[in-house]
């Protein structure tokens, strides 16, 4: 089985680092058991889940899309039910999820679905925001530009 800190096979270029964005769908209403947390009602929806990988981007993002591995962190029971759609990232030897999950948290109709989501290590509100309509990303990408002057995202649809 293959672990949680961007490891797939001890081969290979884990890519550079990193922050993401993970554009997820649920196409009902899904209960879902999250880790140690409890059971959480996820209403139908799109869902922004935003993380760092500082252990390499690409070896985190190929483990996020594969639909077999062990649960680690709180995403990885999302992603057992959620479709993902898009993934947006940009490489970054900062830790910069918090800014971020700030930056879709302002987004128009965003809500945060699950306190502390994806942040048991910092003190935001959720790395996880929802939204009932699918999300700008060029609106995403003007608002992180403006916090973060010559930012460039890459934008990979699924």
């Amino acid at each position: 089985m293959k672990g949680c800190r961007g490891k797939l096979d001890g081969k290979g270029a884990k890519g550079p680092k990193g922050t993401y964005a993970l554009l997820l769908r649920l196409e009902g209403l899904e209960e879902i058991v999250v880790g140690r947390l409890e059971k959480f009602a996820f209403p139908l929806g799109y869902y922004l889940y935003l993380g760092s990988a500082l252990g390499g981007l690409r070896n985190r993002l190929a483990r996020h899309s594969r639909p077999e591995k062990r649960l680690c962190w709180h995403i990885d029971y999302l992603l057992q039910r959620a479709q993902l759609l898009e993934v947006w990232n940009m490489a970054s030897e900062e830790h910069l999820e918090c800014l971020w999950a700030e930056v879709a948290r302002n987004l128009p109709g965003a809500q945060v679905p699950i306190p502390r989501f994806g942040s048991s290590d910092c003190r935001c509100p959720s790395h996880l925001v929802s939204f009932a309509a699918k999300p700008d990303f060029a609106l995403f990408e003007e608002r992180l530009q403006a916090r973060m002057p010559g930012a460039v995202l890459s934008r990979e649809i699924k």
